[in-house]
């Protein structure tokens, strides 16, 4: 016990929060000026290869591997290590200050569209790809896209800041959170267990949406927690991760807004199919 007692009323310290205390402030708004800059393709995505930028880029990618010329994009950096999600542009277009962000030129005025989810609708839709249209199918994909929105900040917000990010490590909130990662684990595993996808036979956005978050953490090194949460227990959800691994467009995609490391051969920006070739 730390004997922490919370006072009565809040108040923000910008020196306690960790490795992002830089960055995160409990109010909203641009803090300077700044234009985004505008590509020549019809989607401009401003994003950062998170988790949540990787399904923007995986689907984009998906799109044009299935031919789309006119899902061609430019992907800008959002540096949020340098406060860039806050510049007045980036919150014009996300007054949330979180990537990834969508601007659509193609059609008139130019369409906005923000949060990872909204994102993977609204080019389904446009699109007409990968997302069912029978209502069953439709309900039984979107019920998985948004059962991972919702469940992520447990893994990212919740266990990964705790366990890998926290200046101090305590035992009941890593514990706590990690209960319930391995609670969505064996929901995925279950579900893997009686489909090839989450929502059926075909691979949808709700497998785009799982993928970067949940795919890479049982066979990837998020957080470096592998071990930790026994991931080579979850067969279904490693069968599962591995083949949509192996897609040219997840490939590509997991690639892009990303340094290039050595393990990621990453670009940091993408404004022509040749710059992941």
């Amino acid at each position: 016990m730390n004997g922490y007692i919370p006072p009565r009323v809040w108040t923000w310290d910008s020196e306690n929060g960790g490795r992002f205390a830089a960055i995160n402030r409990p109010v909203a708004g641009a803090t300077h000026e700044r234009e985004l800059p505008v590509g020549r393709h019809p989607l401009q995505l401003y994003s950062l290869g998170t988790p949540n930028g990787q399904k923007a880029t995986i689907m984009l990618e998906e799109l044009l591997a299935l031919g789309i010329a006119d899902a061609e994009y430019n992907a800008h950096l959002v540096d949020i290590s340098e406060g860039h999600q806050f510049s007045s542009g980036f919150v014009e277009v996300n007054p949330n200050s979180k990537i990834p962000a969508l601007v659509d030129y193609s059609v008139d005025p130019p369409q906005r569209v923000f949060e990872s989810g909204a994102i993977l609708v609204y080019l389904a839709e446009k699109f007409d790809v990968l997302l069912p249209t029978e209502r069953g199918p439709r309900a039984e994909c979107l019920s998985w896209l948004f059962w991972q929105v919702g469940s992520t900040p447990f893994l990212g917000g919740g266990f990964g800041h705790f366990y890998a990010y926290a200046p101090e490590k305590f035992e009941y909130p890593i514990n706590r959170y990690a209960m319930e990662v391995k609670r969505q684990l064996d929901v995925l595993d279950q579900r893997l267990a009686e489909s090839p996808y989450l929502a059926g036979d075909a691979y949808t956005i709700a497998d785009i949406a799982t993928y970067p978050w949940y795919g890479q953490l049982v066979i990837g090194d998020i957080y470096k927690a592998q071990e930790f949460l026994d991931v080579d227990s979850y067969a279904n959800v490693q069968r599962w991760a591995r083949e949509v691994a192996a897609r040219p467009g997840v490939q590509r995609g997991s690639r892009v807004n990303r340094s290039a490391d050595g393990e990621s051969n990453g670009v940091p920006e993408r404004h022509e199919a040749s710059d992941l070739d």
